[in-house]
């Protein structure tokens, strides 16, 4: 089986914390739907600086990747399937999913 990895971008802000938790709630039954096909379920990111390719750090990101979530299916084809299920694409959000390749050494 290969890795997985589905990377969060965009997504709407929850109009109440009432709607947050309601949203959070999907997402965690999701991860859980996953079970042993998710290796490491949620990864969000915080506090992003980027390094500039003169060395110097600007505050924040050049995108709008907001976290991960890696899993190990049989083909991209059943790793698109798993992401076309989660509730992040319900707030206008859209996924990434990209194999990972095993690097020698």
């Amino acid at each position: 089986m290969s890795q997985y990895v589905i990377v969060y971008l965009g997504g709407d802000q929850p109009s109440s914390p009432e709607e947050g938790k309601q949203h959070m709630a999907k997402y965690m039954d999701w991860l859980s739907s996953l079970g042993d096909s998710a290796v490491s379920p949620a990864n969000p990111l915080k506090d992003t600086n980027t390094v500039n390719p003169d060395g110097s750090v600007t505050p924040g990101s050049t995108t709008t990747m907001s976290g991960y979530t890696i899993i190990e299916a049989d083909s991209m084809e059943a790793a698109l399937s798993l992401a076309r299920t989660c509730p992040f694409l319900d707030i206008g959000g859209s996924l990434e999913v990209s194999e990972l390749m095993e690097m020698p050494g």
